[in-house]
């Protein structure tokens, strides 16, 4: 199923964070917090302003984002879990040379 968000909302897909083991500890799923990252799987056409022009949105599919720990909304499609959520609740586009320094390490 190809789902497309309507006007400035924007579909994600969480990025799943490494087992974390602290002091020995291997924390269990239940623990974790969520990551605040994810990959733009789909985009809306872009916001319309009070004027009637439209505004098209500054991420794509593809993007690497960082977005709030309570932003959006978490839908299930075809037993995948995405999250929903407005161009403005975006914190910020992960340039490449973050996501490639990142996974290096």
């Amino acid at each position: 199923m190809k789902v497309r968000p309507l006007h400035d909302r924007i579909l994600i897909k969480r990025v799943e964070e490494k087992e974390t083991i602290k002091g020995g500890i291997i924390i269990p799923d239940t623990a974790k917090e969520k990551p605040q990252e994810g990959i733009v799987e789909a985009v809306g056409n872009g916001k319309i302003l009070e004027n009637g022009t439209k505004l098209t949105l500054e991420v794509k599919e593809g993007d690497h984002i960082l977005f709030g720990k309570y932003s959006g909304a978490e839908i299930k499609i075809e037993g995948e879990e995405y999250l929903i959520l407005r161009e403005d609740e975006v914190l910020g586009i992960l340039a490449e040379s973050a996501k490639t320094s990142k996974a290096s390490k």
